[in-house]
């Protein structure tokens, strides 16, 4: 009897080690960049968010609706949050778009702020910023 519980306890300390093992092992990176593909061009951004202030703001969400194609007929939107540093990334975007630029829209709480993005123009990886206001 004092063996099977012995043996009991074994496994389950072994038990507790492996699944605060698989805790940690699946632990995201606060610091990995968010990265969203549109899947539809070559074109990529990154966005840092940060308040008034020039801290970084995180869980900030990323909004752009795009329209391009034949005519304007197809359509994307797409949204991302930023990471713990105020970054998202969005890639497979179009260098041609309805209207000539993208304007990326980001808020966080009652705080809002706005990016315009010319994939024409700026294709590869550019950085951006955008600043919340308000609140």
């Amino acid at each position: 009897m004092a063996g099977s519980l012995t043996n009991i306890f074994a496994m389950s300390c072994a038990t507790l080690s492996l699944i605060v093992a698989l805790a940690h092992a699946q632990a995201p990176d606060p610091h990995q960049v968010p990265i969203i593909d549109g899947q539809a061009g070559t074109c990529a951004v990154l966005f840092t968010v940060t308040d008034s202030k020039g801290a970084p703001v995180y869980d900030a969400r990323i909004r752009v609706h795009i329209t391009y194609g034949f005519m304007g007929v197809r359509r994307l939107d797409l949204e991302a949050a930023t990471n713990i540093d105020g970054k998202a990334q969005f890639k497979g975007l179009p260098e041609k778009v309805k209207g000539g630029t993208l304007t990326f829209h980001a808020v966080q709480g009652n705080r809002e702020g706005s990016a315009t993005y010319d994939p024409a123009k700026e294709c590869s990886l550019e950085n951006h910023s955008i600043v919340l206001s308000g609140g």
